[in-house]
């Protein structure tokens, strides 16, 4: 008699607070999910986690969101999603429209998912080494696991990682030279300001962000540096701007997923899409506008609720200011009217969720929280300069 799948199954989800799905020859035979959610985020990441065929293995989602998978002849066991730390709520929402999950039941999506056990991956995996040494008869531990290709899939320009790469795998892995400060306030200065284009010209030419010796052993010195990198990188976009819950958040997934990473250029590309991801966050909080502490306030309030239709009434009120005087005090700020800045910044997500998802219009549109498709089409075009059926023609392939 074999192993009872659906008993392992229901033991894993019970331990772990995390849902859990049973595969046999690829169709689902069995799945208990501690929390309620109306949609299985997995569905998503259905081919990266099917490409995983080693007896134990993770994905890592560009939520950092972790999927455990555990082999065992022609079953698959998948264990997900968790995070030490979750996304926020409007990640969970775009996540939620990316998965097709119904506009009536987004909310229940993003309770659901807020309910997951929050999990390091290291404990995950250690949950799933267990069953491994049942079913497989392995005996694994961490610094066994082979690291996934699909690891570096959020991975922004497979061409510029190589490229960057290339510069910093030139500059020595031995090399025992000290940033000097002025390489330091270099890059933390063109972090702060949300300078992307900066950045860029910069690492193609800049040494590798480099410390003393944090470690005798190299991979764990490349980490130290990287945890350093992370730390000096997240304090310059908070002094840009970026919020500190966010900037931590993201400081933390980066940190942990560093540990998981095996070789140097991994390693090194990671560090390349952190500090540009910083860059980027910031840039979008200073884009078009005067910086002052109010309009930062506003970027960081719109960005939070993109997907909703966003009331500059309940924004002053938010603020516990007036209408009038919030609306006053941010033209006077930044030369611009409230309503430009919310309508240029949706139109700006719609053109990534064109770009770089295969959502309809109309999807993108009723996601956006515009109230018809036709009102979606009007905003597109005075701040796009084209109309969204345009733009996707040129942009998507």
């Amino acid at each position: 008699m074999g192993p009872d799948y659906s008993y392992i199954t229901r033991s894993l989800a019970q331990i772990s607070g995390v849902p859990v799905r049973a595969y046999k020859q690829g169709r689902e035979v069995c799945r208990c999910f501690p929390v309620a959610l109306p949609c299985d985020p997995a569905v998503l990441y259905r081919e990266k986690l099917f490409a995983i065929t080693d007896h134990v293995g993770y994905y890592c989602t560009p939520y950092f969101h972790y999927y455990g998978v555990l082999n065992s002849d022609d079953v698959k066991i998948i264990v997900g999603p968790t995070s030490q730390i979750m996304a926020d709520d409007q990640s969970l929402k775009k996540l939620a429209f990316e998965a097709d999950v119904p506009s009536d039941q987004v909310a229940s999506f993003v309770e659901g998912m807020n309910a997951v056990n929050r999990l390091p991956v290291e404990k995950l995996l250690q949950i799933i080494f267990a069953v491994n040494h049942f079913l497989n008869g392995e005996t694994l531990e961490l610094s066994d696991l082979a690291i996934s290709e699909s690891e570096q899939n959020f991975l922004k320009s497979e061409i510029e990682q190589k490229r960057i790469a290339g510069k910093y795998a030139g500059s020595g892995a031995g090399s025992q030279l000290h940033n000097t400060l002025a390489i330091e306030e270099a890059l933390t200065g063109i972090v702060r300001k949300g300078d992307s284009i900066a950045l860029k010209r910069w690492l193609s030419s800049a040494p590798a962000v480099q410390g003393g010796i944090l470690a005798g052993d190299q991979l764990r010195h490349m980490r130290n540096l990287f945890i350093v990198t992370t730390t000096l990188v997240s304090r310059a976009a908070i002094h840009g701007g970026m919020a500190e819950n966010d900037a931590f958040s993201l400081s933390d997934a980066y940190i942990q997923r560093v540990e998981l990473l095996a070789d140097h250029n991994s390693i090194l590309n990671l560090q390349y899409n952190m500090i540009l991801e910083f860059t980027e966050q910031v840039e979008r909080l200073r884009r078009g506008i005067r910086t002052t502490k109010l309009s930062i306030d506003v970027s960081n309030y719109v960005r939070h609720h993109l997907s909703e239709p966003i009331s500059v009434e309940k924004m002053a009120e938010d603020f516990s200011f007036s209408r009038p005087y919030l609306s006053a005090r941010f033209r006077q700020d930044t030369g611009q009217t409230l309503t430009d800045f919310i309508l240029s910044e949706k139109t700006e997500e719609a053109k990534r969720l064109i770009r770089y998802t295969n959502k309809s219009l109309p999807a993108i549109s009723a996601y956006l929280g515009f109230s018809s498709q036709s009102h979606f089409i009007r905003v597109f075009r005075k701040y796009a300069g084209s109309n969204p059926g345009e733009y996707l023609e040129k942009h998507r392939k």
